[in-house]
């Protein structure tokens, strides 16, 4: 019998599920013993898990409709009822408001997962579509509505960040980012050229060293990256839907249709190596010994001949 066909082996990606599901939960109680680095790390872990049991399951040909399903739950119970009910039970038990807030998100995270569930069976979506998630998933979603508790782990209660009405305000930001239809970026479909994988690599050893070191502010920086990426995800993703040329074109041709796209248009990127040439042509003129002489006999022969002419 081979190693793909074996009950322990398709058994391993649902246990991941499950296991993420359960760190999920357990921010809940974290947040109830007022242990908010503890919360913070529950919600990380599954998330790392979620991005693990899909490609396990791929890569040893285990998928199911049973795994999918448990999937879409854990992620609904893990990233949208698990940080409801961290928030919650963290600063807003004694406001009405924050228990709505709370099941807005949580419905919120809900409708998102089972949005995305019937977007997987859409055959008429373009073909760069799979480049990009529609709203925020629901991982970054989970762990962008831990941001109040990441701040106030790290600098204290005293700030803007651990106020009812700011962490109230944020919930519903971020549950409406999550329905919404904004683009944002597939790191599942991004391709690294071969020259970038050197400074990527070193790119990563710099952040685990950071999450080690730093692992509140550095998840803190990590979310508000994440969010800056939008507006660029929402221009790339327009881009793509202006030009059908480019939706099957590798990264280098991408990259050659957008500089053709931008000289059409007069946006032509500032000539710096041309003007660093003039620079130095300048430079060596200057520089050059005969060069003062021969502009000083320039002007004497001006002068010679306006005294003959007068």
């Amino acid at each position: 019998m081979s190693m793909r066909t074996t009950p322990g082996v398709r058994l391993l990606p649902n246990a991941i599920t499950v296991l993420a599901m359960c760190a999920g939960l357990s921010a809940v109680q974290f947040a109830l013993n007022g242990n908010l680095p503890g919360a913070i790390a529950a919600i990380a872990v599954a998330a790392v898990l979620d991005g693990l049991d899909g490609r396990i399951a791929r890569l040893l040909d285990a998928t199911s409709k049973m795994g999918a399903e448990l999937d879409s739950l854990s992620d609904a119970m893990s990233f949208g009822v698990a940080p409801a009910l961290t928030l919650y039970a963290w600063q807003l038990q004694d406001n009405r408001l924050g228990w709505i807030a709370a099941l807005i998100f949580a419905v919120c995270m809900v409708l998102r997962l089972a949005r995305f569930n019937t977007l997987l069976d859409d055959a008429e979506q373009p073909p760069y579509a799979k480049e990009f998630f529609v709203g925020v998933p629901a991982p970054a979603a989970g762990l962008l509505a831990l941001l109040p508790i990441t701040l106030t782990a790290h600098f204290g209660y005293e700030g803007w960040w651990a106020d009812q009405n700011v962490v109230m305000i944020w919930l519903v930001l971020v549950a409406a980012l999550a329905v919404s239809r904004v683009p944002t970026l597939s790191l599942k479909t991004v391709k690294v050229p071969p020259r970038a994988v050197a400074p990527l690599l070193v790119l990563v050893a710099l952040l685990a060293a950071g999450i080690i070191m730093f692992p509140l502010i550095s998840l803190a920086i990590a979310m508000a990256v994440y969010l800056l990426h939008v507006p660029y995800a929402v221009y790339r993703h327009n881009w793509l839907a202006k030009h059908p040329e480019a939706w099957s074109a590798p990264p280098r041709e991408r990259r050659a249709i957008r500089r053709r796209t931008q000289r059409r248009i007069g946006l032509r990127p500032p000539l710096r190596r041309s003007v660093a040439g003039a620079a130095r042509r300048v430079r060596r003129r200057s520089s050059h010994p005969s060069g003062p002489r021969r502009s000083w006999r320039r002007l004497e022969l001006r002068r010679h001949r306006n005294d003959t002419n007068r």
